[in-house]
Formats: C-alpha cells, structure tokens, sequence
C-alpha cells in the first residue's frame, strides 16, 4: 500500500470498557485510504477504507446516534 506510517489515535470518547477502534486518517490525501484496526489487538488485521467510504460510515453513525 504504501511506505508512510499510519499515525494512529482513538477517539476522545473511548473510555468505554475496551471496545474502540483507532483510525490512521494522515494517510487520506496522498492516499485516498483510512486504515482502521482494533484497539485491544494492535497487531490484528486493519481494514482499509476509501475516504469517501469512510465520510459515509461516519455520517451514518452520526445519523443512528440522534
């Protein structure tokens, strides 16, 4: 994919009992990708978005949580 490091962070809200994930959203515009990966299993599989993919899931969450 690339040779840049994700630079990874969790949401300011995580503190919710270990069930996060971290994003690595430096990576969007010479990339076009969001990298997401669990937070307890740093090591684990990342799933790799589109950043309009990744616009649409959080407008959607943002959507479900009204």
């Amino acid at each position: 994919m690339t040779t840049e490091s994700p630079r990874w962070f969790k949401s300011s809200y995580s503190d919710n009992g270990g069930v996060c994930i971290e994003v690595a959203t430096n990576l969007v515009a010479a990339h076009n990708v969001v990298p997401v990966r669990d937070s307890k299993n740093t090591d684990g599989a990342v799933l790799h978005f589109t950043a309009d993919t990744w616009t649409s899931f959080l407008a959607y969450a943002a959507d479900q949580s009204v």
